[in-house]
């Protein structure tokens, strides 16, 4: 055997392991204490393999479980919108017309209530001027009357003062 570099059985090229000994990726010697230890860090304390697991088992039960159940939200909120499109709002449109009409009659009520009430109004107006106005004429009619039936006593007196003063001087 030759006990060159290149040739010696018991070493590998410039290693300085005995024979059968292995280097890490590190370039260390593996010994199997070393080993176990890494065997024992990934068992306890590399949780990566189990928290896969979990994720994977939770996303299962959520496509499968919780899918299903907003599937079924989503099917009666379709259906509650089907039904408020198809009976809800064409009952609520009706209300709403109805409201309308109904505003609209007392609107045209008001209206003819209020047109009605300022007719009456100027026809009451016209009535109280023509009363207004006969009263006047009535009042210079009586004045008219009094003045005339005062004349007519003044003149009375007057004769009655002449011939009393005939008869007073006899």
């Amino acid at each position: 055997m030759s006990s060159g570099p290149a040739g010696t059985p018991g070493k590998a090229a410039g290693s300085p392991l005995p024979a059968g000994r292995k280097r890490d990726s590190v370039g260390l010697p593996a010994h199997p204490i070393i080993k176990d230890i890494g065997e024992i860090h990934s068992r306890l304390l590399d949780h990566r393999p189990v928290i896969q697991g979990e994720i994977r088992y939770f996303i299962k039960e959520f496509e499968e479980k919780r899918g299903l159940r907003e599937v079924r939200v989503l099917e009666n909120l379709n259906t509650m919108i089907y039904e408020t499109n198809d009976q809800t709002l064409p009952k609520l449109q009706a209300a709403n017309h109805r409201i309308l009409t109904l505003q609209q009659r007392e609107q045209e009520e008001r209206k003819l209530q209020t047109d009605t009430l300022m007719a009456d109004e100027k026809q009451r107006q016209a009535h109280w001027e023509v009363f207004m106005k006969d009263q006047h004429n009535k009042r210079a009619e009586v004045d008219e009357e009094h003045r005339k039936a005062m004349e007519r006593i003044k003149e009375q007196y007057a004769e009655m003062e002449k011939d009393l003063a005939k008869y007073s001087s006899f």
